[in-house]
């Protein structure tokens, strides 16, 4: 007696599907989908069966991943963020530590510039950005998950300055950063100027050389 094939066989010649692929490609849809409805019709518009919809995929595979949608968001943006540092050719969640601090702030501080610049980033951010002022745990979920760990590299280079007696020893890092980033995130956010290459160099400087007459 010959047996039968179990139905859930794949047909001979053909490879089984690979689940974990597919799982990647969903998950890779849903990470487009989130961003892109989230800069088109703002975050409290956003819902978890608007992404399932335009992801191509049911709700309840959202669900099994993600307990809300700004935890899908949150994930979209840090995917969003280490595929812009790969397509850069940087690091992700990495300041280069070359010896020469100024060098090192200017490089990173300038491909902020462009991801800044960059609609893929840009509109999406500012979408979390603005609701996080008027939604407290968005605002706090934003700042643990994708802001403190960012500033908390630089941190990391102002120390090894620090040991490299670049920086004063007395300094305190955390409160030192906030000379270039912060002047940068209100530009942006707030749109009172350009954002350059040209003015990051800039605030590089002021920071590491002061305004007093040299």
């Amino acid at each position: 007696m010959v047996q039968k094939p179990s139905p859930s066989a794949p047909p001979a010649g053909k490879p089984a599907p690979d689940s974990t692929r597919r799982s990647e490609k969903s998950r890779r849809a849903i990470y487009d989908a989130a961003l892109a409805l989230v800069g088109e019709v703002g975050y409290p518009k956003t819902t978890i069966e608007g992404i399932a919809a335009r992801a191509g995929v049911g709700k309840q595979t959202i669900y099994r991943w993600w307990s809300s949608k700004a935890e899908v968001l949150l994930d979209a943006f840090t995917d969003l963020g280490e595929q812009t540092s790969r397509e850069a050719g940087q690091k992700p969640y990495e300041i280069p530590d070359t010896g020469d601090l100024e060098t090192d702030l200017k490089l990173v501080l300038r491909a902020t510039v462009d991801e800044l610049l960059d609609p893929r980033f840009e509109i999406p951010s500012r979408a979390l950005a603005a609701e996080g002022v008027v939604n407290e745990q968005v605002g706090v979920e934003f700042v643990t998950r994708l802001l403190e760990p960012s500033l908390q590299l630089y941190v990391k280079r102002l120390r090894s300055a620090q040991e490299e007696g670049q920086v004063r020893r007395d300094i305190d890092p955390r409160i030192a950063l906030e000379l270039f980033v912060s002047p940068l995130a209100q530009r942006w956010l707030q749109r009172t100027g350009p954002i350059t290459h040209a003015y990051t160099d800039a605030l590089v400087d002021y920071a590491l050389n002061g305004l007093a007459p040299r």
